[in-house]
C-alpha cells in the first residue's frame, strides 16, 4: 500500500469515528492522561507538539500545565472536535493544525516536547515520522510515542488481523524491541519507558469505530474464540455478560541531544 492510500484510509476512518471516539470513556481515562503527563514531565514554560492529537484530548490535558500546545492531525474532523474541545475547556493557549506527521508543518527545534499517543500503529513509515519529531524537537527537548505494542510475531500477527478488521487503517502493532531500536537510531538519549493497560469493552469500541460490513461480527467471533487463550495478547474476558479487553501500551519518552 502507497502512502497516499493509506493516508485516505486514515481520513475515512477517523472522519467517521470523529464523534464517536471523542466520546469513548477509555481516552479520556484520567489515570492514564495522569501517567503519559508525569512520563512526559510537561511544567508550565513548556511547548509542546501533540502530533495526531485525534479530538485534543491529550492537548488540552497538557494546555492545562504547559505554556502552549499545538495540535495537529491529518483529518479535518478530529480537528474540528478538538477546536471544540478546548472551547468546552475553557482553554486559550492552543493552536490547531491538519497536516501529515510524515512533514511537519513546523521549523526545526520549535518544541520541548514532541509527542505522539496512539498513531504508529496506523503508519507504514513509523521511523520517518520519528525523524519529524525529532526535528521540530529542540536540543535537550523530550520525543514520547504511546502506542500499543505486540510481544512476539506470532501475537503481533494475530492481533493485526482483528485490529485490521475493526478498523481497516490499521498497518501493525510493533514490538517493544522495533520501538526502542526507533528511538536509539534516531539517535535519542536517555530513553525511557513505562506501561499501562487500556480497558476497553469490545462493543462499545465496535461501536465507535467503522469496520467493513459483516466485519463487525467476525471480531466478535475472534474474541470469543480468544477468550482463556490469549493468542491476541490482550486478555479478552467476560465482563457482565460482555467481551472487554486490555490494550497493552508503552510511553516512551527519549531526549533530543543537547550538542
Amino acid at each position: 500500500m502507497d502512502a497516499e492510500r493509506q493516508n485516505q484510509l486514515i481520513i475515512e476512518q477517523f472522519t467517521a469515528q470523529a464523534a464517536p471516539f471523542a466520546k469513548l470513556a477509555a481516552h479520556s481515562a484520567e489515570d492514564s492522561l495522569r501517567l503519559v503527563r508525569e512520563a512526559v514531565g510537561v511544567g508550565a514554560g513548556d511547548v509542546v507538539l501533540d502530533v495526531a492529537c485525534g479530538p485534543g484530548i491529550v492537548a488540552c490535558d497538557f494546555a492545562r500545565h504547559a505554556s502552549r500546545v499545538a495540535g495537529l492531525d491529518l483529518t479535518p474532523a478530529m480537528i474540528e472536535r478538538a477546536r471544540a474541545h478546548q472551547a468546552e475547556q475553557g482553554l486559550t493557549n492552543l493552536d490547531w493544525r491538519v497536516g501529515d506527521v510524515s512533514s511537519l508543518p513546523f521549523e526545526p527545534c520549535s518544541f520541548d516536547v514532541a509527542f505522539t499517543r496512539y498513531s504508529f500503529h496506523h503508519l507504514l513509515n513509523p521511523a520517518g515520522a520519528l525523524a519529524e519529531l525529532v526535528r521540530v524537537a529542540r536540543p535537550g527537548g523530550r520525543v514520547v510515542v504511546v502506542d500499543v505494542y505486540s510481544s512476539s510475531a506470532e501475537q503481533g500477527a494475530a492481533y493485526d488481523q482483528a485490529e485490521k478488521l475493526r478498523d481497516p487503517s490499521h498497518v501493525r502493532a510493533l514490538g517493544l524491541d522495533e520501538l526502542t531500536g526507533l528511538f536509539e537510531k534516531a539517535g535519542l538519549e536517555d530513553l525511557a519507558t513505562c506501561f499501562y493497560g487500556l480497558d476497553v469493552d469490545l462493543d462499545e469500541l465496535l461501536q465507535a469505530s467503522a469496520p467493513e460490513p459483516g466485519a463487525a461480527d467476525e471480531v466478535r467471533r475472534i474474541f470469543r474464540e480468544d477468550v482463556g487463550v490469549d493468542r491476541l495478547g490482550v486478555n479478552a474476558r467476560w465482563a457482565d455478560g460482555a467481551i472487554a479487553f486490555t490494550f497493552p501500551i508503552v510511553i516512551l519518552v527519549g531526549r533530543k541531544p543537547a550538542g
